[in-house]
């Protein structure tokens, strides 16, 4: 690949994302006015929620911070061409099994033992079960992208039962929860701010995973093998237990995401899990173009819409599913823009003289 082509790829990664971004807002603003709100008014409260103060940048990084995790379950086995859009369902399933592993050690471990134990077992959990779609794909050639959101309900359906039966607290009565974990055995917030520690844990992870698919010998061979399959079974590239890999690397990242929601947040497992973070997290992988760098700022924006809900409710009486309307119109720009990488005659750019 020469340098033009590859400057003309790095204008389209940043341009094409930014113009469906702009094309987002115009469309979403037509929409405000349709409601009969001012779009500058909402656009203006949305910047505020989410950085216009130390706050608000408290709080969008607060919700940024599981958003990183579950992007990092799409875009790692997308470098694969594989889409995966079951990060809710292990989120949920990574909290849960942080909890049933975390409580019955309480009184009897340290706090860092019964912590790092309560990771583990998200991250373990979380990456079987997003393993499972990427087996299934290869043992019996079953989409992934079904599979994976087929199980997504499976697990939303486990955490309901076990909350709401086995697991639940008898003393939760209002909302069925299992357990609480002591307040000494939560994981705390970062020196200085309200954001607990899952942040930099998410950074760290889209860190070691860019190292992963972009400088190491196996993510080459999993990217090659992701646009050329047949070609990279022929140079014998094992493409079944690469898929696998990528997928439980995927999973053990939407799960450790859960862990973080009640050993961080809730300090607890219930309903509240199942709130959107592993749906966002498709959006920001998309937006991202799935690169694990990208992902951080783009979690934050996203974050950062999110958090503005509550303020857009008290200033202009919009309803919280206002800023879902926004997140859908993005996705569905994201998806329309797609169509444009390699094509568009603007970034087809030529040597001097050609």
């Amino acid at each position: 690949m020469n340098n033009i082509e590859k400057l003309r790829q790095a204008t389209e990664a940043v341009i094409i994302p930014l113009g469906a971004l702009a094309a987002s807002m115009a469309l979403f603003g037509v929409f405000i006015l349709l409601v009969g709100k001012d779009p500058l008014a909402v656009f203006g409260y949305i910047y505020q929620a989410a950085f216009g103060s130390w706050f608000s940048w408290q709080s969008t990084l607060q919700r940024a911070a599981p958003l990183i995790l579950t992007a990092l379950c799409t875009a790692l086995p997308a470098q694969m061409g594989m889409v995966i859009i079951g990060a809710e369902g292990a989120l949920v399933l990574g909290g849960l099994a942080a909890i049933a592993a975390g409580v019955p050690l309480i009184g009897h471990a340290p706090v860092p033992v019964v912590q790092i134990v309560m990771a583990v077992a998200g991250m373990t959990i979380g990456g079987l079960w997003i393993g499972l779609s990427g087996l299934l794909r290869q043992i019996r050639g079953v989409n992934e992208t079904i599979s994976s959101l087929l199980l997504s309900y499976v697990a939303i359906a486990v955490l309901n039962h076990m909350v709401e039966g086995p697991m639940r607290d008898p003393a939760s009565l209002n909302k069925p929860s299992t357990a609480r974990l002591s307040e000494q055995y939560m994981i705390g917030t970062i020196p200085g701010m309200d954001v607990h520690w899952g942040l930099v844990f998410g950074i760290l992870f889209c860190l070691l995973a860019y190292i992963l698919m972009f400088r190491t010998t196996f993510g080459f061979g999993a990217r090659i093998a992701g646009g050329r399959a047949r070609a990279a079974r022929v140079v014998g590239l094992p493409v079944g237990r690469m898929v696998v890999i990528v997928c439980v690397l995927g999973g053990a990242a939407a799960g450790l995401a859960g862990m973080f929601e009640v050993a961080a947040v809730q300090g607890r497992a219930n309903a509240s899990l199942a709130v959107g973070y592993g749906i966002t997290g498709i959006l920001v992988a998309f937006l991202a173009r799935q690169n694990p760098l990208a992902i951080i700022p783009v979690a934050i924006l996203l974050g950062g819409i999110g958090a503005s809900s509550g303020l857009l409710q008290r200033r202009l009486g919009l309803p919280d599913a206002t800023v879902l309307v926004l997140q859908g119109i993005l996705f569905l720009s994201i998806l329309a823009s797609e169509t444009l990488f390699g094509r568009a005659k603007l970034f087809r750019m030529r040597p001097v003289g050609s």
